[in-house]
């Protein structure tokens, strides 16, 4: 799995490619968690290019939310597509992210 950072209106973007499965969970729950122990205060996820989501991506994905609840920060969720989006919704995880379609709607939620 690869992680593309970029910044955008003092959002930090993070965009896993690939899948975020058994592997791929450890180092995108790693980097996002240096983020935020770094000051990222402002962090949107944009899953547009991932393919599959493990319950370790879902367990990467509830740490970095508890870490940025307690840092009083903003973590917002984007670009899922409808296969991902139907995990979320199995897993009942919808109602613990704030989740936007697009990239434009998430930095606005995310600022």
């Amino acid at each position: 799995m690869e992680l593309i950072e970029s910044q955008q209106a003092g959002v930090t973007i993070v965009e896993p490619q690939g899948r975020i499965d058994t592997i791929g969970a450890k180092p995108f729950g790693d980097r996002t968690v240096a983020l935020i122990n770094a000051g990222t205060h402002h962090l949107l996820i944009d899953l547009r290019q991932i393919s599959y989501i493990s319950s370790a991506g879902f367990r990467a994905l509830l740490i970095a939310a508890k870490m940025m609840d307690r840092a009083n920060g903003k973590l917002v969720l984007c670009g899922m597509s409808p296969e991902i989006k139907r995990l979320f919704e199995i897993g009942a995880f919808t109602n613990l992210f704030t989740i936007c379609g697009t990239r434009d709607e998430g930095i606005t939620k995310a600022t």
